[in-house]
């Protein structure tokens, strides 16, 4: 969603612009879920919770809160809800939700017996 966003905030720029740190959301997410899935241990799930808990606290923050610039970031203070916001809430939710649970079940490596 955030890559799908991303040209919509190319213009709120400080030193860095509002579609950039989308970008860079988007390609964090991306490779979070590839690690995941591929590697399968604690540290790639530990790093896919940090990436949605992350991206859900900037979103809860700039709907809350008129932090202004901060050095480089923008202002990205947007006061409302409309439907891919609520989108990207639920999805990084459930994102730290389901790593939760990864994390504190913890994964079975499977043994192979030649």
């Amino acid at each position: 969603m955030h890559a799908h966003l991303a040209d919509r905030y190319d213009l709120i720029s400080a030193t860095i612009s509002q579609g950039t740190l989308f970008r860079i959301e988007a390609a964090l997410a991306a490779l979070a879920a590839l690690l995941v899935l591929a590697w399968r241990r604690a540290p790639a799930d530990a790093f896919a919770w940090l990436v949605a808990a992350g991206g859900l606290a900037a979103v809860l923050v700039y709907r809350y809160l008129d932090v202004g610039e901060l050095g480089p970031l923008p202002n990205m203070y947007e006061p409302i809800w409309f439907s891919d916001k609520n989108i990207v809430v639920i999805a990084q939710a459930l994102t730290i939700a389901a790593t939760t649970v990864l994390l504190l079940t913890g994964r079975r490596r499977r043994r192979r017996f030649a």
